[in-house]
């Protein structure tokens, strides 16, 4: 039985030691060029086994800008989950596809992460989260910010040392001039203008940053109410979805208002909270601005280093793939559930001009 012991340990230890490898499911969100360039500097912690997307024009594009083989290269899905064994896959396609690909991975107990937001509406959302949970698979979703120092040190002002009171405002402002001005992939492109593979236009693309915080910020509490507004301000451009999009989200003790554009002149992510003694402004990743009563004036700080697991994605997907960290926080499939009855409830305020109020 020792033995036994000691040997499931040693296969964990040099497991532990090699290069996580991992597939990449889908090709068509631009995400996808950050993140293999970011594995491409890391060879000694994670390495891309697969790539799995329908076209063959974006399997040959990213081969030749990344030096894949054309073994590497599936057309079917569930073969590459198979043929590769990858210990966890990483999803960069439109949003609509999420559930179909949550549904091929998770019975293959294979980890999973997405890019935000998890899904187009509830019924996409609820049957990710069946097979998570029917198969025992981690699933989580990547957010840009919820590696932002400058977020961390918000949640252990508020949370932790609880030194402003309860929150009673947040204001998220995310976005960017539009995915046509600052030059996207075609591919990332067609979708993002597509209100069925993206769910809406900049209110989802954008909304769900600040639906993502703002539920974390109120531990996970479902809002009482939702109302929304959108409308297109280049309609040239943005054909067939919204590229404005303002969300307010009503709690019994707090308000939070989401600004999703893609008509920002410049870039921002930005997050907001108000509580009842103080407050803390993020403008980015890592510059905090903060008062708290009774100052009389406001303080830039500069924002701890996040724990080791939790700087970036790679190091998370590590974590959660080799069992030594659970998803959670930003990341968890509980918060994003939230984030997406907000998303759904605002795309359906937007449509009928009525508030939606939750049950």
């Amino acid at each position: 039985m020792l033995f036994r012991l000691a040997l499931a340990l040693l296969a964990a230890s040099l497991l532990a030691a090699q290069p996580l490898r991992i597939a990449i499911a889908g090709l068509n969100h631009g995400h996808v060029t950050g993140f293999l360039r970011a594995a491409a500097a890391r060879p000694a912690d994670i390495t891309v086994v697969a790539i799995w997307d329908p076209s063959p024009a974006l399997r040959e594009k990213y081969a030749k800008s990344h030096q894949f083989q054309t073994t590497q290269l599936f057309s079917d899905l569930n073969k590459m989950l198979d043929d590769a064994k990858p210990e966890a896959i990483a999803i960069f396609s439109d949003t609509f596809a999420h559930k179909a690909i949550v549904e091929a991975a998770a019975p293959r107990r294979i980890p999973i992460m997405m890019e935000k937001p998890l899904a187009v509406d509830m019924q996409h959302a609820r049957a990710i989260q069946q097979a998570s949970r029917k198969y025992d698979t981690p699933v989580f979703v990547n957010y840009e910010t919820t590696w932002y120092r400058s977020h961390g040190e918000i949640w252990n002002l508020l949370h932790q040392q609880k030194a402003a009171g309860p929150i009673r405002r947040m204001v998220a402002m995310d976005g960017h001039q539009g995915p046509r001005e600052i030059g996207v992939q075609d591919e990332f492109f067609q979708w993002l203008n597509d209100p069925v593979k993206n769910g809406a236009g900049a209110l989802f693309d954008f909304g769900c940053y600040g639906a993502n915080l703002m539920t974390w910020m109120m531990d996970n509490q479902r809002p009482r109410k939702v109302t929304a507004i959108s409308h297109t301000a280049k309609p040239q451009i943005y054909t067939n979805v919204d590229d404005e999009a303002t969300i307010l989200v009503d709690y019994p003790q707090a308000h939070g208002v989401i600004q999703a554009s893609w008509n920002w002149p410049f870039s921002r992510k930005d997050f907001e909270v108000y509580g009842a003694s103080g407050y803390a402004i993020a403008t980015g990743s890592n510059s905090l601005r903060v008062r708290i009563a009774p100052a009389k004036t406001e303080e830039l700080r500069t924002p701890a280093p996040l724990p080791p697991a939790e700087a970036d994605s790679i190091s998370y997907l590590i974590a959660v793939a080799r069992g030594n960290h659970k998803p959670g926080g930003l990341s968890s499939l509980e918060n994003n559930m939230i984030a997406t009855e907000i998303l759904e409830a605002a795309r359906e305020s937007a449509r009928t001009g009525k508030a939606v109020i939750f049950k």
